[in-house]
C-alpha cells in the first residue's frame, strides 16, 4: 500500500464501509478497493482478534477469509491442546490466526497455505508479529508426501465445495483428510483436525477409527474431542488424532470459561437419555413453588451438541423436565452449573385462566421453546408479549403430553 492509502484507511477507520464504498474517493492514488479491504478488516479484528487490531501494520485479507477464520479466543484454547513440542506444521494455514497462536509452543513452525495471496499476507503479518516460521505456498497433499516428521499436524479443511455450497462430512471437505490419513499417521505423532460444529461429534469419530489400512488394523484413534462454544454459540469441534489408542476418549465441551468433561461411551447415544424426570410436574404450580423454591437449568450450546444429557442428571443434583426438553429443574441452586441458570416464578398450563394470572404483571419476556408444539414467535403472539425484558419463558411437554410454560428469572 502507498502512503495515501494508509493515511485514507488512518482517517475512516471507524467510517462505515459501506457508505465509503458508495462515496468514492477523488485522489486517484488511494487504492480505494484495498482501503475498504482494511477498514473491515480492522473493524472485525477489534471483536474477533483483540491483540492483532492493535498492530496497526497487519494485513487483513477479503470479507469471507475474515469471517471463515478463528477468533483469538479459540485459537487460544487449541494452543493450549497443541502443547510443546519440537515442530508444528499446520497444512490449512489461511489468514493464519490458529497457526500463529498454536505454533507458539514449537521450535519449528510450518505454515502451508495454497492461496498466494494468504500466503503473502500471512508472512508479512508473522514479520509483523515477530513469529520465526517457514512459509509455503503449496496444497496440503503435494507437501505432505514429503514433509519431515512432525509432532503436531493441523488442519482446517476447506467446508465449501467447487459451487460455493457449504459441506460438513469430513470426505467432502478439502483436502479429503480421511483419504491423506494414512500418510498423516506416518508423518505426524498427533494431528488436530477443526471440523464444522454442524457435524455429529460421534459420526466424526466413528469415520475416522474406521479406515483400516491393508493388515486390517485401524489406522488412527480419535483420542480427544473437543467441543467450542463462545457466548453460548457453537464454533468448532475439534478432534484430537494419533495412531495410538488411548485407555479413554476424553470429550471436553467448552463454553468460554467454563469447561464440561466426560469419557463418553462410544456406540451408544445419550441426546434422549435420561433416567430422572421431575415427580412433580402433574401437581398445580401454586402448590409446587410454596414448599420450597425452584430453579431451572439450561446447559451451554457445547453439551447440547454433545448430547451428554445423562451426564448432567449425575454430576448435578438435576432432573430433566421431560426426556426430549434437554432443560433440567433442581430444588437447589446450582452455582457452577455449565449453562444458564434461572429461578422459577411460575408454572403454567395454556388455560387461559391460568395465564392470565401467571402473566397478569408480565408485558415482555424472552421465549424459548423445547418440544412444544408451537415456535416461539407463534407462541408469542398468542400470550401477546412483547420481546425481552428480565422474564424468561420456556414452553416444554411433559412426559404425560401436558404443555407447560415455566416462567423464570435468570440467575447471574
Amino acid at each position: 500500500m502507498n502512503e495515501k492509502t494508509q493515511d485514507f484507511i488512518r482517517q475512516h477507520v471507524d467510517d462505515d464501509v459501506r457508505k465509503l464504498a458508495l462515496q468514492g474517493v477523488k485522489d486517484a492514488e488511494v487504492d480505494l478497493t484495498m482501503a475498504l479491504q482494511q477498514i473491515a478488516g480492522r473493524q472485525t479484528a477489534r471483536r474477533k482478534l483483540p491483540s492483532w487490531a492493535e498492530v496497526e501494520s497487519i494485513i487483513y485479507p477479503p470479507h469471507l477469509n475474515m469471517e471463515q477464520c478463528s477468533s483469538e479466543q479459540t485459537a487460544r484454547y487449541k494452543a493450549r491442546i497443541a502443547g510443546k513440542g519440537d515442530r508444528m506444521v499446520d497444512l490449512t494455514g489461511g489468514f493464519g490466526i490458529d497457526f500463529y497462536w498454536m505454533s507458539q509452543g514449537f521450535q519449528h513452525r510450518q505454515y502451508i497455505e495454497q492461496n498466494e495471496a494468504l500466503c503473502a499476507i500471512s508472512s508479512h503479518n508473522f514479520h509483523q508479529l515477530s513469529l520465526t516460521c517457514s512459509v509455503c505456498c503449496c496444497d496440503t497433499a503435494t507437501y505432505l508426501a514429503t514433509m519431515p516428521h512432525a509432532d503436531l499436524a493441523y488442519l482446517d479443511p476447506a467446508r465449501r465445495n467447487e459451487h460455493g455450497g457449504r459441506t460438513y462430512g469430513i470426505g467432502d471437505c478439502s483436502p479429503n483428510v480421511l483419504e491423506l490419513m494414512p500418510l498423516l499417521m506416518e508423518k505426524a505423532d498427533r494431528v488436530i483436525l477443526k471440523l464444522s460444529p454442524m457435524l455429529d461429534w460421534r459420526k466424526a469419530v466413528g469415520d475416522i477409527q474406521q479406515l483400516r489400512a491393508n493388515s486390517q488394523e485401524p489406522i488412527a484413534f480419535v483420542n480427544e474431542v473437543h467441543i467450542i462454544s463462545v457466548d453460548n454459540e457453537c464454533k468448532e469441534l475439534l478432534l484430537v488424532i494419533s495412531k495410538k489408542q488411548t485407555e479413554s476418549l476424553r470429550l471436553v465441551c467448552v463454553n468460554g470459561d467454563s469447561s464440561f468433561e466426560i469419557i463418553p461411551t462410544l456406540g451408544t447415544n445419550n441426546s434422549h437419555a435420561g433416567n430422572k424426570i421431575f415427580p412433580r410436574w402433574e401437581y398445580s404450580s401454586s402448590s409446587l413453588l410454596s414448599d420450597t423454591p425452584l430453579y431451572l437449568y439450561e446447559p451451554n450450546a457445547s453439551i447440547m451438541k454433545a448430547g451428554c444429557f445423562k451426564e448432567i442428571e449425575e454430576r448435578f443434583p438435576v432432573e430433566q423436565i421431560s426426556l426430549n426438553s434437554h432443560l433440567f429443574l433442581s430444588s437447589v441452586e446450582i452455582g457452577d452449573f455449565p449453562g444458564r441458570k434461572f429461578q422459577v416464578l411460575s408454572i403454567s398450563s395454556m388455560n387461559k385462566q391460568e395465564l392470565r394470572q401467571s402473566l397478569e404483571a408480565i408485558q415482555q419476556a424472552n421465549i424459548a421453546v423445547r418440544n412444544f408444539p408451537l415456535s416461539a414467535e407463534q407462541l408469542r403472539k398468542k400470550l401477546r408479549l412483547k420481546d425481552g425484558g428480565d422474564v424468561y419463558i420456556f414452553a416444554s411437554t411433559l412426559t404425560s403430553g401436558a404443555h407447560k410454560l415455566f416462567i423464570c428469572r435468570k440467575i447471574g
